[in-house]
């Protein structure tokens, strides 16, 4: 039932933009993986073998800490309608900043959002697609502001400071670099 392919397809970037939900799987030689849900309008199709998120001030930061010392990254996308499809997406990571020069090519794929902390891009190595047939039917009942809202509340001093206090390490104690 599972499939391979070396780059995504036309059919399989219509199937992630439809989705509002994803995972990211990330681990380091040494210590746990991570695995986190993701939502919003914040995941992007680069290039058919290029991909990218806009991450947001979590409680952690794992990927990125995981990332800088590995640089293994799986994206997950997961059909809970009709259509029963799980696409995972194989590939190395990197984290790009708003103090990084590039950052600026890449924000303007996004909706800027409050408390946006890195852009997680990823070089796609190989898809697969597998059937996702016990996986149960859900109905997205709403978008969830809660993040947002907490965000604009802290403002941007409180962000940097959140940053400071919960995203310089990760639970194993990886660095993340995100206020060098």
């Amino acid at each position: 039932m599972a499939r391979f392919y070396h780059k995504l397809t036309p059919d399989l970037c219509d199937f992630i933009r439809q989705q509002h939900l994803f995972f990211t799987a990330s681990a380091a030689a040494q210590g746990r993986v991570n695995l986190s849900p993701k939502g919003m309008d914040t995941f992007r199709i680069l290039a058919d073998d290029a991909v990218a998120y806009l991450d947001l001030t979590g409680s952690g930061n794992e990927t990125a800490a995981h990332v800088l010392r590995d640089g293994r990254l799986t994206v997950m996308f997961c059909s809970f309608d009709s259509k029963p499809l799980i696409l995972r997406l194989y590939g190395r990571g990197r984290v790009v900043r708003p103090r990084d020069a590039e950052w600026l090519d890449l924000i303007g794929h996004f909706d800027e959002l409050p408390g946006q902390q890195q852009i997680v891009v990823m070089r796609v190595e190989s898809v697969q697609t597998s059937c996702g047939f016990g996986v149960p039917r859900y109905d997205l009942l709403e978008k969830r502001n809660t993040l947002i809202e907490w965000s604009e509340k802290k403002g941007t001093d409180g962000i940097r400071e959140y940053w400071a206090l919960k995203n310089q390490t990760s639970i194993d104690g990886f660095e993340t670099r995100l206020l060098d």
